[in-house]
C-alpha cells in the first residue's frame, strides 16, 4: 500500500482559516494525502474567538497546539513572537514529521513557519505570495515566497512576480484562493438567528434591512496612529447610523490601540446600531458581507472576497495599498468625511459585477492535487 504523504498547515488566526478551509478539506480527503493541523497564535485566543473551537466543530482533528504568542501588540513583541514559533514549532515539526508544510499568505507568525521549514529541510508550500500591500505584511509575504519551494498563486498577475523574484516557474501555480471555494458551495442567506448564535455584544437589528460590515485592522507601519485612525472611522459611522456589524481587530502591533477606541466609544456613545463580533465561522462571514451593503475598514476580505461577491467596498488607509482591486472597491484616507462619502456613494451604486481576479472557487482541490504528485529539491536556486 502507498505510503501517504504528510501535509502539514498552520493556522494561526481566523483569517488564516478562512482561506485556506477548503484545501484542508480537500487534502483531508485526498486518497494519497494525510492531513497534520498545527493551531496556534491568537487562533487559540479567547479575545480573538478562539478559531481552534470552529476548526474542531468543522470536523478537522488539531495535532498539535502552540501558545506563542507575547503580549503587548507592538513592534518588540512581533519580534518575540517570531522567534517563540521558531522554537515551538521546530518541535512540533520533529514530532510530525510531515513531508511538505503548506504555509498561509503574510502574516507575522508565518515567518517562523518559513524558518523552521527551511532550516529542517522540509519542503514548504506558499499561498497568495507575489501580491502587493502596505504595512510589514508586504515584506514577510515575500520574504516566504524566497524560502518557499512551491506557490500557489491567486492570479496570472501575482504568478509572474514571484517567477520575476527568481523563483523556478515550474515551481508557480494559478490556483486561486481558497476561499472562493466556499463561495461556491454556500447558500447565502443569512439566518435569523445570527446575533445569537455568536452572541457578540451591542445592537439588535433586522438583517433583511440595510446593514454595514466593518472590518479594520492595525497597520504594523503606522501602529501609533492605530487610536486616531479608528476614531475617525468611528465618527462616519456614529454620523451615518446605520446599523453596523463590527468586528475585533487582529493581533498585530497597534492592535490595543484600536481595540481603546473602540471600548470608549462603547462606553461614552451611542453605540446601539452596532453589533460587535470577536469571531464567527467562515461560511457566515461570506454570508454577512453578501448581504450587506457595503463593507468598511482594512481587511483584505473587502478586496478579495467582496470582489468574486460583486458585494461594494470602502478601503481606509494604507494597509491594502497596490493589492489588485475590482471595480467594487473605492480608496479613501484616514478621514471621516472621506469614509462617509465613500460609503453613500458605494450604497448608492449598490452590487457590481463579479470579478475572478482571486480565483474560480476550485483552489482547493487544484492545491491537494500538486501536493500529492509534485516532487522538489531542497536546495533552491535563482533562475533567472
Amino acid at each position: 500500500m502507498k505510503k501517504k504523504r504528510k501535509i502539514c498547515v498552520v493556522i494561526i488566526n481566523r483569517a488564516n482559516y478562512a482561506r485556506i478551509k477548503s484545501a484542508l478539506r480537500a487534502i483531508k480527503n485526498h486518497s494519497n494525502l494525510k492531513l497534520q493541523l498545527v493551531v496556534g497564535s491568537s487562533a487559540l485566543l479567547d479575545r480573538f474567538g478562539d478559531v481552534s473551537k470552529i476548526i474542531e466543530k468543522d470536523g478537522f482533528k488539531i495535532d498539535a497546539k502552540t501558545y506563542l504568542i507575547v503580549e503587548g501588540e507592538n513592534p518588540i513583541t512581533m519580534a518575540k513572537s517570531v522567534g517563540l514559533g521558531i522554537i515551538e514549532l521546530s518541535s512540533i515539526f520533529q514530532n510530525l514529521r510531515p513531508d511538505f508544510i503548506l504555509t498561509i499568505a503574510d502574516r507575522f507568525e508565518t515567518m517562523a513557519t518559513a524558518i523552521c521549514a527551511s532550516y529542517m529541510n522540509i519542503p514548504l508550500a506558499h499561498t497568495q505570495g507575489g501580491e502587493i500591500t502596505g504595512s510589514l505584511d508586504e515584506s514577510v509575504r515575500h520574504a516566504i515566497t524566497k524560502l518557499a519551494h512551491i506557490h500557489f498563486t491567486t492570479n496570472q498577475l501575482t504568478a509572474q512576480r514571484i517567477i520575476r523574484m527568481g523563483e523556478d516557474p515550474s515551481r508557480v501555480f494559478i490556483t486561486g484562493c481558497p476561499s472562493m471555494d466556499l463561495i461556491n458551495e454556500l447558500d447565502l442567506n443569512i439566518k435569523k438567528d445570527f446575533i445569537k448564535k455568536y452572541g457578540g455584544v451591542g445592537g439588535v437589528f433586522n438583517f433583511n434591512k440595510p446593514y454595514l460590515v466593518v472590518m479594520q485592522h492595525p497597520v504594523t507601519t503606522e501602529y501609533e496612529q492605530g487610536l486616531n485612525q479608528i476614531n475617525e472611522t468611528l465618527k462616519a459611522i456614529s454620523i451615518l447610523k446605520i446599523p453596523t456589524v463590527w468586528f475585533w481587530p487582529n493581533i498585530d502591533a497597534g492592535s490595543d490601540n484600536i481595540s481603546e477606541g473602540l471600548r470608549r466609544f462603547r462606553e461614552n456613545q451611542d453605540s446601539s446600531f452596532i453589533h460587535f463580533f470577536k469571531n464567527i465561522s467562515p461560511e457566515d462571514y461570506i454570508r454577512l458581507i453578501y448581504n450587506s451593503k457595503c463593507v468598511v475598514g482594512n481587511s483584505s476580505s473587502g478586496i478579495r472576497e467582496c470582489s468574486f461577491l460583486g458585494i461594494p467596498s470602502v478601503n481606509i488607509g494604507t494597509r491594502q495599498q497596490g493589492r489588485q482591486k475590482g471595480e467594487n472597491v473605492i480608496d479613501c484616507d484616514y478621514k471621516a468625511s472621506e469614509i462617509i462619502a465613500s460609503i453613500k456613494k458605494q450604497i448608492q451604486h449598490g452590487p457590481y459585477p463579479r470579478s475572478n481576479i482571486y480565483g474560480d472557487g476550485k483552489a482547493g482541490i487544484k492545491i491537494a492535487d500538486l501536493l500529492s504528485k509534485i516532487s522538489v529539491k531542497i536546495q533552491k536556486r535563482i533562475t533567472y
